[in-house]
């Protein structure tokens, strides 16, 4: 898919922060443990990952109900059961497929979920996201594993058992699958080395009110007490999402915008508006809501910085890109580290083409901004959900026309980007098939 963006337009209005990605998408896997239907309100509806789920889910048996207009998710799995064995339908092209494994073990003993894909982040097989950590939880709380051409298949004929999970990293998948299988495993289960991210906490928090014991020590210690049976139905809404909400605020910098942002979670972007205000940006707030013009610039541009994305609280590697633009309106040189995927910079050499001049450099780690940097037309090619995102606020600060090429990877974390654009007086199309090249 291609978006056709004629860019150059200051963005104007009131743009309001989507329920998170990165929680909606596993609050789904969770509601699919219960015994009765679960409501969740703020859901990012329009989400391409959600779409891709929700047709899995369909496939073994759960029954859902997207309400676009009000953004609820109801969602119905007493009659879900395991994927049979020659289903047609493993091709999902995202990530987190590895929650879908707890929910089909607890009906039916056993489990057959399409390999994680998702977006390409490094170098090697996966990306350099391996799923071993996944196979390690499985294996621990009993289960047998095998991996098959196109899917894996987790046998637990008496389903998952209590057990202790030590992870030799921090990990937020890893978390998040030992959170959904223990909360139905037979016993209890302790889990070191938890990353307990805003969106784990919200996952945690759903898990709570459909019944599951979860004990929190600390920053990472869990304990769950299984309950060896189908949770309870429940209703939730969704945390607003971070990444997005920063999105929004980096955009209206760069397009000397002035828009109202809602629903911003301050709470969980502690140390990103830290950076922000060292940035020389001093924002007009209230406790969930953001005001950006022009004058909260206070010394009229974007003071130069660095950082490091790592683990939360800080600013972690999903906000890497946004702060690469951020830089490219600096008074000076930026560097962005990134230690937690420092080979996330396939997206630089793209975000070039939108670029006049020589102003962007990357090695594994390290992104180098030279600002200030001024916007061009041109085409540029999405290479992850994050980079895609981007070149899409690059050509929308441009003046004239831009094609972005497989734009489809942005819209898997962006809920309703164009609808949203569209609001702002923005005006970006979309098209399946590739639209006529531009003129060199």
């Amino acid at each position: 898919m291609d978006a056709v963006i004629e860019g150059g337009t200051r963005p104007s209005g009131k743009v309001r922060v989507s329920g998170a990605k990165n929680s909606a998408t596993r609050l789904l896997a969770a509601a699919l443990l219960a015994d009765g239907p679960v409501e969740l309100s703020n859901f990012p509806t329009r989400l391409v990952d959600v779409a891709h789920k929700l047709r899995f889910s369909h496939h073994l048996g759960a029954t859902a109900d997207l309400d676009h207009v009000n953004e609820v998710l109801t969602i119905d799995a007493r009659r879900l059961s395991a994927a049979p064995a020659d289903a047609g339908h493993y091709d999902i092209p995202v990530r987190t497929t590895y929650l879908l494994a707890a929910a089909q073990v607890l009906r039916a003993g056993i489990a057959r979920i399409p390999y994680p894909g998702g977006c390409r982040i490094g170098s090697g097989a996966g990306g350099n996201r391996g799923y071993d950590l996944h196979l390690m939880v499985w294996r621990t709380l009993g289960a047998e594993v095998s991996e098959t051409r196109d899917h894996i298949e987790i046998a637990a004929p008496d389903g998952f058992k209590g057990s202790t999970i030590n992870f030799p990293i921090s990990t937020v998948g890893g978390t998040e699958n030992a959170l959904l299988c223990a909360a139905v495993a037979i016993g209890q289960t302790q889990i070191f080395n938890a990353y307990i991210t805003p969106e784990i906490e919200d996952l945690i928090a759903l898990l709570r009110r459909m019944g599951a014991e979860i004990a929190v020590f600390g920053t990472s210690h869990i304990i769950v007490e299984g309950r060896g049976a189908p949770l309870s139905g429940a209703h939730m809404q969704v945390m607003p999402d971070r990444i997005e909400a920063l999105t929004w605020l980096v955009y209206a910098i760069l397009a000397q915008g002035e828009l109202t942002i809602t629903g911003v979670p301050f709470d969980a972007m502690t140390v990103p508006l830290i950076h922000i205000g060292q940035a020389g940006i001093d924002l007009f707030r209230n406790d969930t809501s953001v005001h950006v013009t022009p004058d909260c610039l206070t010394s009229g541009s974007v003071q130069p910085f660095e950082l490091a994305c790592g683990a939360h609280p800080g600013v972690i590697s999903d906000m890497q890109s946004a702060f690469v633009l951020l830089g490219l309106a600096g008074a000076g040189t930026s560097r962005v580290h990134d230690y937690r995927y420092p080979e996330r910079i396939a997206f630089v050499a793209e975000l070039s083409k939108l670029v006049d001049g020589q102003h962007l450099a990357a090695q594994r780690g390290t992104i180098t901004i030279n600002g200030p940097a001024r916007f061009r037309s041109g085409e540029a090619r999405a290479t992850d959900l994050r980079g895609a995102m981007a070149v899409v606020v690059a050509a929308l600060c441009a003046e004239g026309r831009s094609v972005i090429h497989d734009v489809e990877l942005a819209l898997r974390g962006y809920n309703d980007l164009v609808g949203k654009l569209g609001q702002l007086g923005v005006a970006i199309a979309l098209h399946d098939t590739e639209p006529q090249r531009l003129e060199a």
